[in-house]
Order: structure tokens, then sequence, then C-alpha cells
């Protein structure tokens, strides 16, 4: 065989036991030797090999792997992620079952999506960003710019014109949103 033996695919793989055990009546152990000659270590396994002769000597000489079994993950698509981050920007008090009943997709997944995918916590019954996007981050280097030509301009005025807060968090009662 020309070429390199790992540009094998899984199906070139199937179909060569086919070839194998239909054309020259091959046993499995015999097929294998060969595919470990010709392929070395990227050969299939004799437990694959027997296990695809198996399904041949039943009459089933497709080369296709079966579907497996479970749902095929459909929800976390960019489409999905979008629609829930379109939702948070709308009402940043948006509960996750409330995104559930919209979207009709588990509780669970929309916890998955907003926590992994996009990386959001609930804070004080806000979504907020764990952390920082780009544009914050551009702000806050602008800002620290500013800052250090304030105080190349005037070192000896820059503190006393210089206001700084203190990040407090107050808490209070609002009854439109409880």
């Amino acid at each position: 065989m020309s070429g390199d033996t790992r540009d094998f695919n899984n199906m070139e793989k199937r179909a060569a036991i086919k070839f194998f055990f239909s054309l020259h009546s091959k046993a499995p152990k015999e097929i294998q030797a060969i595919l470990k000659e010709t392929l070395g270590e990227y050969a299939p396994s004799y437990a694959t090999v027997k296990n695809w002769v198996a399904q041949f000597k039943r009459g089933d000489f497709s080369t296709c792997g079966a579907p497996r079994p479970g749902r095929p993950k459909t929800v976390t698509t960019p489409e999905i992620i979008d629609q829930i981050h379109e939702l948070i920007l709308e009402d940043r008090r948006i509960s996750a079952k409330s995104i559930h009943e919209q979207l009709g997709i588990s509780c669970e997944q929309v916890g998955s999506i907003i926590h992994e995918d996009m990386d959001m916590q609930k804070l004080s019954a806000n979504w907020v960003p764990k952390c920082l996007n780009a544009d914050q981050k551009r702000q806050r280097c602008q800002s620290s710019e500013q800052l250090l030509e304030f105080f190349r301009h005037d070192p000896n005025d820059f503190l006393s014109r210089l206001v700084t807060m203190n990040e407090t968090w107050l808490y209070h009662y609002d009854p439109e949103t409880k």
C-alpha cells in the first residue's frame, strides 16, 4: 500500500476487514495479522476485528458505525448561548428557571451555559461576569494611563486632586423585585 498508513480512518479499516472477510474468507486472527503488518501500531485490535467479522457474518455489511444511544448534545450551541445572553442583558435579575421556561431547555443546562460558557455568576440577585471583558479591561487601562499622565504633569499636586472611592456593599429592600 502506498502513502502513510496513519491516514487510514476507521471506515477504511472496516472496509479492509470486509474485503479480507468477503473475498478471501480470512479468519479474524489472519485479518488482524495482515492489518498489524500493514498499519503497525495503528491497526485495530483483535477484539475490534473479531466484532466486525461477526457483524459481517450476520449479514450486515455496512462499514459505518452504528449511531450511539442517547440524545446528542444540541443545547450548547452558539445560538442558544446568544439567546441566553440577550435574556440576561434585558433583565439582569432573570432566574435560570425563567430562562428554562422561555427557551425550553433544562435548568441544569441553563446553569451550565451561564456559569461555564458565559462565565457569569449571580451576585446580589444580578447576573454579572466573573471576569472583566475586553472592553472593561481597555477602559481600566485608559483610566490608569490618564492617572499616570496627571501624575507626570504635577506629582506634588496629584494626591490632593485625586478622588477615590471604596467599594462598599449596600443592601436595601427593593419592593418591586424583592
